[in-house]
Protein backbone atom coordinates (compact mmCIF):
# COMPACT_ATOMS: atom_id res chain seq x y z
CA UNK A 1 0.00 0.00 0.00
CA UNK A 2 1.58 3.14 -1.00
CA UNK A 3 1.77 6.34 1.73
CA UNK A 4 -0.14 9.30 0.63
CA UNK A 5 2.30 12.17 1.19
CA UNK A 6 -0.26 14.38 1.27
CA UNK A 7 -1.65 13.76 4.40
CA UNK A 8 1.61 14.33 6.08
CA UNK A 9 1.70 16.83 7.85
CA UNK A 10 5.67 19.05 8.07
CA UNK A 11 6.79 22.14 8.45
CA UNK A 12 9.61 23.94 6.48
CA UNK A 13 12.15 25.63 8.78
CA UNK A 14 15.22 28.20 8.11
CA UNK A 15 18.23 26.40 9.77
CA UNK A 16 21.50 28.09 11.69
CA UNK A 17 24.03 27.50 14.08
CA UNK A 18 24.45 28.94 17.37
CA UNK A 19 27.14 27.93 19.34
CA UNK A 20 27.56 25.06 17.56
CA UNK A 21 24.08 23.93 17.96
CA UNK A 22 21.38 23.66 15.28
CA UNK A 23 18.04 26.27 15.39
CA UNK A 24 15.47 26.03 13.21
CA UNK A 25 12.66 28.75 12.63
CA UNK A 26 9.14 28.32 10.72
CA UNK A 27 10.10 30.01 7.23
CA UNK A 28 6.82 32.06 6.91
CA UNK A 29 8.48 35.07 9.86
CA UNK A 30 11.69 34.85 7.57
CA UNK A 31 12.24 37.98 5.03
CA UNK A 32 15.78 37.46 3.82
CA UNK A 33 19.39 36.28 4.88
CA UNK A 34 21.99 38.63 4.86
CA UNK A 35 25.79 39.12 5.17
CA UNK A 36 27.09 41.15 8.24
CA UNK A 37 27.20 45.04 8.06
CA UNK A 38 28.21 47.83 9.95
CA UNK A 39 26.00 48.54 12.81
CA UNK A 40 25.50 51.53 14.40
CA UNK A 41 25.20 51.20 18.22
CA UNK A 42 22.02 52.69 20.18
CA UNK A 43 22.97 54.32 23.49
CA UNK A 44 20.58 52.68 26.22
CA UNK A 45 19.53 49.94 24.39
CA UNK A 46 18.58 46.00 25.53
CA UNK A 47 22.06 44.50 26.28
CA UNK A 48 20.80 42.25 23.43
CA UNK A 49 19.97 44.69 20.60
CA UNK A 50 23.31 45.64 18.67
CA UNK A 51 22.03 48.26 17.38
CA UNK A 52 20.61 49.28 13.70
CA UNK A 53 20.84 48.99 10.48
CA UNK A 54 19.86 51.04 7.22
CA UNK A 55 17.68 48.56 5.00
CA UNK A 56 17.30 50.17 1.67
CA UNK A 57 15.84 53.42 3.74
CA UNK A 58 14.18 51.50 6.50
CA UNK A 59 16.25 51.44 10.04
CA UNK A 60 16.20 48.22 11.23
CA UNK A 61 17.02 46.95 15.02
CA UNK A 62 19.83 43.94 14.83
CA UNK A 63 19.48 41.94 18.27
CA UNK A 64 22.17 39.32 18.95
CA UNK A 65 20.90 35.91 19.26
CA UNK A 66 23.54 34.38 21.08
CA UNK A 67 23.17 37.13 24.06
CA UNK A 68 19.51 36.80 24.03
CA UNK A 69 19.87 33.24 24.74
CA UNK A 70 22.35 33.62 27.48
CA UNK A 71 25.02 31.88 25.24
CA UNK A 72 28.71 32.70 25.59
CA UNK A 73 29.30 36.10 23.15
CA UNK A 74 31.61 34.87 20.41
CA UNK A 75 33.30 37.09 17.32
CA UNK A 76 31.53 37.46 14.35
CA UNK A 77 33.07 35.19 11.10
CA UNK A 78 32.64 35.56 7.98
CA UNK A 79 30.04 32.80 7.96
CA UNK A 80 27.74 34.97 10.21
CA UNK A 81 24.60 36.30 8.77
CA UNK A 82 21.74 38.33 9.52
CA UNK A 83 18.05 36.86 8.96
CA UNK A 84 15.61 39.43 9.04
CA UNK A 85 12.57 38.20 10.75
CA UNK A 86 8.99 39.47 11.20
CA UNK A 87 7.60 39.39 14.57
CA UNK A 88 4.47 40.93 16.22
CA UNK A 89 6.65 43.93 16.85
CA UNK A 90 7.78 44.02 13.34
CA UNK A 91 10.67 43.83 11.60
CA UNK A 92 13.95 43.00 13.01
CA UNK A 93 17.41 41.71 11.88
CA UNK A 94 18.86 38.77 14.53
CA UNK A 95 22.63 37.78 14.55
CA UNK A 96 23.54 33.96 13.53
CA UNK A 97 27.03 32.45 13.07
CA UNK A 98 25.84 30.67 10.10
CA UNK A 99 22.64 30.04 8.02
CA UNK A 100 22.84 26.36 6.65
CA UNK A 101 19.64 25.51 5.04
CA UNK A 102 15.88 25.28 4.01
CA UNK A 103 14.78 22.10 5.27
CA UNK A 104 11.62 20.07 5.37
CA UNK A 105 10.59 18.05 8.59
CA UNK A 106 7.87 15.93 9.15
CA UNK A 107 5.41 17.21 12.00
CA UNK A 108 5.73 13.56 13.57
CA UNK A 109 9.37 13.96 13.80
CA UNK A 110 9.25 17.21 16.63
CA UNK A 111 9.29 16.43 20.18
CA UNK A 112 8.53 18.93 22.99
CA UNK A 113 10.73 19.82 24.83
CA UNK A 114 11.26 18.28 27.95
CA UNK A 115 10.19 19.70 31.06
CA UNK A 116 13.53 18.92 33.13
CA UNK A 117 15.67 21.04 30.42
CA UNK A 118 13.42 24.20 29.99
CA UNK A 119 12.27 26.96 32.52
CA UNK A 120 9.17 28.88 33.32
CA UNK A 121 10.05 31.65 31.00
CA UNK A 122 11.31 29.24 28.28
CA UNK A 123 7.70 29.18 26.23
CA UNK A 124 10.17 30.23 22.95
CA UNK A 125 11.19 26.62 22.89
CA UNK A 126 8.54 25.05 20.39
CA UNK A 127 10.47 21.72 20.17
CA UNK A 128 12.98 19.83 18.89
CA UNK A 129 12.70 17.84 15.47
CA UNK A 130 14.74 15.01 15.60
CA UNK A 131 16.50 14.08 12.13
CA UNK A 132 18.47 11.21 11.37
CA UNK A 133 21.97 12.83 11.94
CA UNK A 134 21.53 15.30 14.37
CA UNK A 135 18.53 17.50 16.56
CA UNK A 136 17.50 21.04 15.95
CA UNK A 137 16.13 23.33 18.16
CA UNK A 138 12.86 24.79 16.92
CA UNK A 139 12.07 28.35 18.29
CA UNK A 140 9.47 30.90 18.36
CA UNK A 141 11.14 33.98 17.51
CA UNK A 142 7.89 35.97 18.33
CA UNK A 143 7.82 34.72 22.05
CA UNK A 144 11.49 35.13 21.97
CA UNK A 145 12.28 38.46 21.37
CA UNK A 146 9.43 40.10 23.49
CA UNK A 147 9.57 37.44 26.43
CA UNK A 148 11.85 38.91 29.25
CA UNK A 149 11.92 42.59 27.40
CA UNK A 150 10.25 45.56 27.45
CA UNK A 151 8.36 45.41 24.24
CA UNK A 152 7.36 49.00 24.02
CA UNK A 153 11.17 49.48 24.28
CA UNK A 154 11.47 47.09 21.12
CA UNK A 155 8.31 48.24 19.10
CA UNK A 156 9.33 52.14 19.27
CA UNK A 157 12.72 51.07 18.01
CA UNK A 158 11.32 49.26 15.20
CA UNK A 159 8.70 51.99 14.52
CA UNK A 160 10.25 55.23 15.37
CA UNK A 161 13.13 55.73 13.58
CA UNK A 162 13.14 59.66 14.74
CA UNK A 163 15.50 58.14 17.55
CA UNK A 164 18.42 58.07 15.12
CA UNK A 165 17.79 60.98 12.87
CA UNK A 166 21.06 63.05 13.64
CA UNK A 167 22.74 58.79 12.51
CA UNK A 168 20.74 58.85 9.19
CA UNK A 169 23.68 60.31 7.15
CA UNK A 170 26.09 57.77 8.74
CA UNK A 171 23.70 54.99 8.33
CA UNK A 172 22.31 55.57 4.51
CA UNK A 173 26.73 55.84 3.57
CA UNK A 174 27.02 52.90 5.11
CA UNK A 175 24.04 50.62 3.58
CA UNK A 176 25.80 51.97 0.26
CA UNK A 177 28.82 50.80 0.81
Amino acid sequence: MAKDNKSMSETQLVVFDLASENYGVDISSVREIMRMQNITRVPGALSYVEGVINLRGKVLPVLDLRKRLSLTVAAQTKDSRVVVVDIAAGEVGVIVDAVSEVLRIPDSSVEPPSSMITQANSDYLMGIAKLTDRLIILLDLNKLLSTGMDGASLAALIKDDSILAEKEPELAAAAAS
